[in-house]
């Protein structure tokens, strides 16, 4: 029952290939990385009862700073390691009263409370990552608490296990079963970080995507669907438009077609051949339809079930208006002709 270490400091120097927690949003383990033992191998607590704690275990050593103790002998200093010790034993049988049989810490444990712990046959776990511990406070219902003179006012967590597992050559600690059930952890791989870092953004991209979709729940078509048809009536108006302005209409609608061209590049195809067909389809009054990149093709959407946030949609054409306006701004700027200077005829 020894106390499990859960250190964050230098987990960003790790190796690439390490496994690592990117994302609280199941089951919950503590830390970015762990790296840990829960006692002897594959140990499992079920029905956990946890207390979550932010609070000093490391008094059993002496500690005096900015002070000096003077002792005629060193029975006196072994007095004084009693009296610590003494102190901390009552500290430890104030959090056993709490019924629990998991204990977490934000700071150290060291080893007379660890001795304790595994003595009452409560498993101890130290040096939890601070953002770590907030989360799983909030998943497993509970509270971080400091002291722990009334039982009664302190909220405890709840799983349904706590158990060891190796992702890679990682071994991390597994919380299943959590009160707030909806509560997961995405467990991130890759060769590089390079590669880590841009899954990174991409799930994080993907969530607040998520965010806004359940803010604002109209949705489009995707696969380049929407933009074709955007493309379509941008081109149909500038047809009707005299002047220069159809230029500039007509510069707009090829910037929208460019998307289903970069969706078929990313995916491999040959993106003038799809986006071809893709114009024709709509063309002929198809405007359900898009890319299909699972089979290489034309295929319409709404069978499919390919749909984009609306809000999220919105926010980029914007954004791409937004600043082709500044870019071309700037660029108006530089290129204007210097003011001519005049000669003063009203000297002063």
């Amino acid at each position: 029952m020894a106390p499990v270490s859960i250190f964050r400091h230098g987990a960003d120097e790790e190796k690439a290939e390490t496994a690592r927690l990117s994302s609280f949003i199941g089951a919950i383990a503590i830390g970015d990385l762990v790296k840990s033992t829960l006692g002897p191998k594959g140990m499992r607590i079920e029905n956990a009862n946890i207390l979550i704690a932010n609070t000093g275990m490391d008094t059993d050593k002496i500690k005096i700073f900015g002070s000096r103790v003077r002792v005629d002998s060193t029975a006196k200093v072994a007095e004084i390691e009693t009296a610590e010790k003494e102190k901390m034993k009552e500290k430890v049988e104030r959090i056993l009263k709490h019924g629990i049989n998991c204990f977490i810490n934000r700071q150290l444990i060291y080893n007379y409370p660890e001795q304790l712990f595994a003595s009452a046959g409560v498993m101890a776990i130290e040096h939890a990552d601070f953002v770590g511990v907030e989360r799983l406070a909030l998943v497993t219902g509970g509270e971080i608490s400091s002291t722990f003179d009334h039982p009664e006012l302190v909220k405890l967590g709840h799983c349904k296990l706590i158990e060891e597992v190796m992702i890679g050559e990682e071994t991390l600690i597994h919380f299943s079963g959590v009160d707030m059930g909806e509560a997961c952890t995405i467990v991130l791989r890759g060769a590089t970080q390079q590669i880590l870092d841009e899954a990174e953004r991409s799930l994080h991209d993907a969530l607040c995507v998520l965010a806004q979709t359940v803010k604002e729940t109209r949705t489009v078509f995707g696969g380049g669907c929407s933009e074709m048809l955007m493309a379509k009536a941008v081109s149909d108006l500038a047809n009707r438009t005299p002047g220069k302005e159809a230029v500039a209409m007509e510069s707009f609608a090829k910037a929208l077609r460019m998307l289903p061209t970069i969706i078929a590049d990313n995916a491999g195809y040959d993106s003038a051949e799809l986006v071809s067909q893709l114009r024709a389809a709509h063309q002929d009054n198809k405007s359900t339809f898009g890319l299909d990149m699972s089979q290489g093709a034309v295929g319409d959407m709404a069978a499919l079930g390919i749909t984009e946030s609306f809000q999220v949609k919105r926010q980029v054409l914007l954004s791409a208006a937004e600043a082709a306006e500044m870019i071309l701004r700037v660029d108006n700027i530089i290129k204007a002709a210097p003011r001519k200077r005049v000669p003063d005829h009203h000297p002063c």
